[in-house]
């Protein structure tokens, strides 16, 4: 079973108030569509997320840049690791290990049943 990350909801006003500098993949849990719900009081995102607590699988996992196999390696993480799943599409994982990163994409296998 699945468990929700504690984090409260934004109060006032969530908007732009003037131009942010975009954060470097692997960084920040926010990309185009999806940001992390801590964040909503600093980047405007079109849907924000409650994040679900997973843990990372024996023998580890990297969290990839990109959602391919491919993609450029970001931080490794430890088997047993608590991470925060943000979306799931498929097979792969989107994740990050807090609201101020490192995030990036798993396969599903890497999390622990």
């Amino acid at each position: 079973m699945t468990k929700t990350a504690d984090y409260d909801l934004p109060s006032g006003v969530v908007g732009l108030t003037g131009p942010i500098d975009k954060p470097a993949p692997g960084t920040l849990p926010i990309r185009g569509d999806l940001a992390h719900i801590a964040l909503a009081h600093r980047y405007l995102a079109a849907h924000y997320v409650i994040p679900q607590l997973r843990t990372v699988a024996e023998g580890g996992a990297t969290f990839l840049l990109q959602m391919r196999d491919n993609a450029d390696p970001g931080v490794a993480l430890d088997a047993g690791t608590e991470i925060e799943v943000l979306d799931v599409a498929g097979d792969w994982i989107w994740a990050c290990c807090g609201p101020e990163g490192p995030s990036g994409y798993l396969r599903s296998a890497s999390l622990a049943a």
